[in-house]
């Protein structure tokens, strides 16, 4: 990335008041740009909290929908329109409707990673960060948990106090990680510890030392001692750890071919630039947004009262 966009996008931002939001699955250039980089439970919470009166969001379409949410005065800019989640799509609205008609005591918990449409349907949101705990607040029993498959169950193994319904979704750059290639880059680096996103399949988390978010991974490299680390999620992740464990000697290793979200990685520095000189991909407040709000607003308040604050 040219000196000439990163000074561009600074004189931007402060001519437009803008503030750039950034997951850590784009670009590593592009994260370099960005005034808060986190997962999306952080970027929701900066989302929530921000007073610039432009948002740009370098991340996929549902973190724009969210942050609009959240944010209905403000202006929200996606840098990449058309960069979208296919897990944020998988879930059948009947299928929802009639776990409501059978189900006495049902919570439906929705994964951030989805559509304003999908969120209006439910009861609450959560995160990766947050899952495990916003998912045992809750006073129902029963949750449906959608639209991911392997975070769902990989919750309901640390709530075993709660029946769990799964809906058949899933990240498939998560999805696609082989078990196999986790085990071989492990046997690889004798010593080295691997960390996996909980959108794996189970048979990656099995071989984890550690389970959680991409905010949690990067903590546990940073804090541990080990020198070698199998990262199983989205190379981008790899730019952060960098960052923050400069000049330690400790080596991060993804299983073959390095997972990576072509979604994500479309994002690029020239487009956060792009989107704030010319106003492009600016994100309309979704129908049924009241609806759509709520279960994201109840997240945060249970987060802040100690469900899934981290």
């Amino acid at each position: 990335m040219g000196q000439d966009i990163r000074e561009a996008v600074e004189r931007l931002k402060r001519e437009r008041d803008a503030v750039v939001l950034a997951h850590y699955y784009v670009p590593g250039e592009t994260q370099g740009l960005a005034d808060f980089v986190g997962d999306s439970f952080a970027l929701a919470r900066i989302a929530a909290t921000c007073d610039a009166s432009t948002v740009v969001m370098a991340g996929v379409r549902f973190m724009g929908e969210s942050v609009k949410l959240l944010n209905p005065g403000r202006r929200v800019l996606l840098p990449e329109p058309a960069a979208d989640c296919p897990m944020a799509h998988m879930v059948d609205p009947a299928f929802v409707a009639r776990c409501r008609a059978e189900e006495d005591d049902l919570a439906v918990a929705c994964y951030v990673n989805s559509t304003a449409a999908l969120k209006a349907l439910s009861d609450v949101c959560v995160t990766s960060s947050n899952a495990v705990d916003v998912v045992r607040a809750l006073p129902q029993r029963t949750v449906l948990f959608i639209p991911d498959e392997n975070l769902g169950r990989f919750v309901a193994g640390q709530v075993p106090e709660k029946r769990v319904i799964l809906n058949p979704g899933c990240c498939p750059v998560h999805r696609d990680i082989p078990a196999a290639a986790v085990a071989a880059e492990r046997d690889r680096h004798p010593g080295a510890l691997v960390l996996a996103h909980p959108e794996c399949p189970a048979d990656v988390l099995a071989l984890a030392d550690v389970v959680g978010s991409t905010a949690e991974i990067i903590r546990a490299v940073e804090g541990s001692d080990a020198a070698d680390f199998v990262v199983c999620t989205v190379e981008g992740v790899g730019h952060e750890i960098a960052r923050r464990c400069e000049g330690t000697g400790k080596r991060v290793h993804f299983p073959a071919p390095a997972p990576r979200c072509p979604d994500m990685a479309g994002i690029t520095p020239e487009k956060v630039l792009a989107c704030l000189e010319t106003g492009s991909g600016e994100v309309p407040l979704p129908p049924d947004a009241d609806a759509a709000r709520a279960p994201l607003e109840r997240m945060l308040e249970l987060s802040a009262r100690g469900g899934g604050a981290r």
